[in-house]
């Protein structure tokens, strides 16, 4: 469906839909491109698919809504390829507007790496991310959050996440960047610039213990990164997501609801 926002831009969606077939084949049933982003089908091993999101125009600029939308049907597994960082220039007194919104079937499974997400100066953003993740399924998600480009103190956003599993609420958070003195101040961000994180949502993951890490309300957990400057923050994401998505967690349960709870909570380490 194409719309447009209150100042008319175009608000065409992303769709990108992915689907375990009768064959046990991994197949990207829908590949739409919308208003900003173009799915493209990669070469893809046997276990899953892969699908980059191509830009196909400059953005984010004032007035303009970017509109992701995500399938993964049951048993199926999806990787998502991010070639390129998003910058959202000066806005000259505008807004806009990100939004992302993810449903996981029973069994299924998303690896989303994001690339940087970069505010400007002069920007301002408002970026809402929603997950629903049924039973069995799993999501593994890198996110980068850039204030600023090279010498400039970054514009203003406002970042918020629901996800939720098996209906229960699972991760909310508003994460408030609009006021720079405000995140400038002791406690909040500081001195620091960049975000990072690796979230995981339907599965517990093992390994070394981290100094960021925190266990969310149900099967999931998060490590958060901050620092002044990109570098240190993606090598220590990269460390974290190759460590836990290099663990099996990819339960095929039989119909009962039981067995796919169970399977749901932990994920063990893949042999070596």
């Amino acid at each position: 469906m194409t719309g447009t926002d209150p100042t008319g831009e175009e608000t065409r969606p992303t769709l990108v839909k992915a689907v375990c077939d009768a064959a046990g084949r991994q197949v990207a049933a829908e590949l739409s491109p919308g208003a900003f982003l173009a799915p493209r089908p990669l070469c893809s091993p046997p276990d899953r698919g892969r699908v980059a999101l191509v830009s196909t125009r400059a953005g984010l600029l004032a007035g303009d809504t970017l509109d992701l939308r995500i399938t993964v049907g049951p048993g199926a597994r999806l990787e998502l390829v991010e070639p390129s960082g998003l910058v959202a220039y000066d806005h000259r007194g505008g807004a806009s507007r990100w939004r992302a919104r993810v449903e996981i079937a029973e069994g299924g499974e998303l690896l989303w790496s994001g690339a940087p997400f970069v505010i400007s100066s002069g920007a301002r953003v408002e970026r809402v991310t929603e997950v629903e993740v049924a039973a069995g399924g799993r999501m593994l998600w890198r996110d980068l959050l850039v204030l600023g480009r090279s010498g400039e103190r970054g514009g203003a956003v406002r970042a918020l996440t629901r996800a939720r599993h098996e209906g229960a609420e699972l991760l909310v958070e508003d994460l408030d960047l609009l006021d720079p003195e405000l995140r400038e101040l002791p406690g909040v961000l500081g001195p620091h610039r960049v975000i990072g994180s690796v979230t995981s949502l339907g599965v517990r993951p093992p390994g070394p213990a981290h100094p960021s890490r925190m266990e969310l309300a149900g099967p999931g957990a998060q490590v958060r990164l901050l620092d002044r400057v990109a570098p240190p923050v993606e090598a220590g994401l990269r460390a974290v997501w190759e460590s836990w998505a290099a663990t099996e967690c990819r339960p095929h349960p039989p119909s009962g609801s039981a067995a796919v709870r169970s399977s749901s909570t932990s994920c063990p380490a893949k042999p070596s």
